[in-house]
């Protein structure tokens, strides 16, 4: 038997009750029994600024570093925001990616969700997500995605309860599972 996977998860909306924090709960919730899906706050995390860098990682930063240094995977769950990703989840990003080739998210299996009120879901704002990954050298599990749009109509009281989004999720989880083992990360 083979050992549990750590998967971290960001989320790219701050507010407390977004729909993605209860897509990326889904996540956690859907997930293999050997699989373990830890979500890591945002709200800390300073500006990203090279004279600050230069002095060393913020505890926030350094925090946030070292969970994604154990993680197996990521899961990064994002709305989209004027056709694009959230300023804090790039940010975060630009921290996680530093010094560049060697950050902590550098070559890790990822996968990517995002839910939105729009009819669209977060096709643009995942579109540039795969282009950062991309460049880090990070693999994105391909299919299935996770679009979620008209989110107002599949979250109840903070939870997830579109039975056909749930579904399409813990399939991802399954697949994220293997392509995990498949796609070690360095």
């Amino acid at each position: 038997m083979s050992a549990s996977l750590r998967i971290a998860a960001l989320c790219g909306s701050l507010r407390e009750d977004s729909y993605n924090r209860a897509m990326l709960q889904a996540a956690c919730d859907l997930s293999p029994e050997d699989v373990t899906v830890t979500i890591h706050d945002l709200a800390g995390i300073p500006l990203f600024n090279e004279d600050v860098e230069a002095k060393g990682w913020p505890e926030p930063v350094q925090a946030l570093r070292d969970a994604m240094g154990k993680a197996d995977g990521v899961i990064i769950g994002s709305p989209e925001y004027n056709f694009s990703i959230p300023g804090v989840l790039k940010n975060a990003i630009d921290w996680l990616f530093r010094p560049a080739g060697k950050g902590p998210l550098f070559g890790k299996p990822a996968c990517l969700m995002g839910a939105s009120q729009g009819a669209f879901g977060t096709l643009r704002a995942q579109m540039h997500l795969r282009e950062v990954c991309h460049y880090n050298a990070m693999p994105v599990l391909p299919k299935p995605e996770i679009l979620i749009m008209k989110a107002q109509d599949k979250f109840e009281d903070g939870t997830l309860s579109d039975e056909t989004t749930r579904k399409l999720i813990r399939t991802a989880m399954e697949r994220f599972k293997s392509f995990v083992r498949d796609h070690p990360s360095s």
